[in-house]
């Protein structure tokens, strides 16, 4: 069996760390399927939203050690670079569902989800300088824009672990459920985002990641977008059913 399972469910595509036995530790192979999910969610039209999980107890233990060395020897260090790549300029939403232990890679890659469930079991630690390394998927810059210079530095200089209930009071989740819960809402979210009007949620996306940095340079990208939107056929189907009192239908649009 793969060690990335890909499912698609109607508009949301399930993408699930599948090496338990391992811890879902991360192999180049992992890495390239998980590549290969994220190009194919912006490929297709269908596609609305990415869920990603692991399974088992832990949602992934970081790159896999062995692998990682063989890597390093062959010079090939940077195996991880297309992931990141592919996670950074994801247009598709992306919402992590995060169980158990979150290690390296398993914790920085989420400063760039959208939207993060997590277990009550959810253990975030960023051990980079305890094993001479330095932090990675640009969580330098973000983790300290997500929850204040301190606490960032906390994580990334002395890999303080950080339990769920704490990651939601500093804002690097948005929810934590029991562990029982935790997939049926991270698919009740998905299918909540899946249903909106698409091109305007990929639109605001790209305002919240990529948008002009000053308030004046937003504010007028947000102004072109905005009377585009006002004119497009989603809003037309908005403004439509508010008018006849029914749930809009955004289903046929891409």
């Amino acid at each position: 069996m793969s060690d990335v399972l890909v499912t698609q469910t109607g508009p949301v595509l399930e993408v699930l760390f599948n090496r338990p036995e391992k811890k879902n530790a991360l192999t180049v192979a992992m890495y390239a399927a998980v590549v290969d999910a994220f190009r194919q969610a912006d490929d297709d039209p269908g596609i609305r939203v990415v869920l990603l999980s692991g399974a088992g107890d832990t949602f992934t233990s970081g790159n896999d050690i062995r692998d990682f060395q063989t890597r390093a020897a062959t010079d090939s260090a940077s195996h991880a670079s297309p992931f990141l790549d592919a996670l950074s300029s994801l247009a598709t939403p992306l919402i992590a569902a995060v169980n158990g232990a979150a290690i390296g890679v398993g914790t920085t890659m989420l400063a760039h989800a959208d939207l993060v469930i997590a277990a009550r079991s959810a253990l975030f630690v960023m051990p980079f300088t305890r094993l001479g390394l330095v932090p990675e998927a640009a969580s330098s810059l973000l983790f300290p824009k997500l929850v204040g210079h301190q606490r960032a530095s906390a994580l990334l200089l002395l890999g303080d672990p950080l339990e769920a209930e704490t990651a939601h009071a500093w804002g690097l989740v948005n929810q934590v459920v029991d562990d029982t819960e935790l997939m049926a809402t991270a698919r009740g979210v998905a299918a909540r985002l899946a249903a909106l009007p698409p091109a305007a949620v990929r639109q605001t996306k790209h305002l919240i990641k990529n948008g002009a940095p000053d308030v004046a340079g937003r504010i007028e990208q947000e102004l072109v977008l905005f009377r585009d939107r006002l004119c497009s056929p989603e809003a037309a189907e908005a403004f439509q059913a508010f008018v006849e009192k029914r749930q809009p239908d955004f289903s046929r649009f891409s």
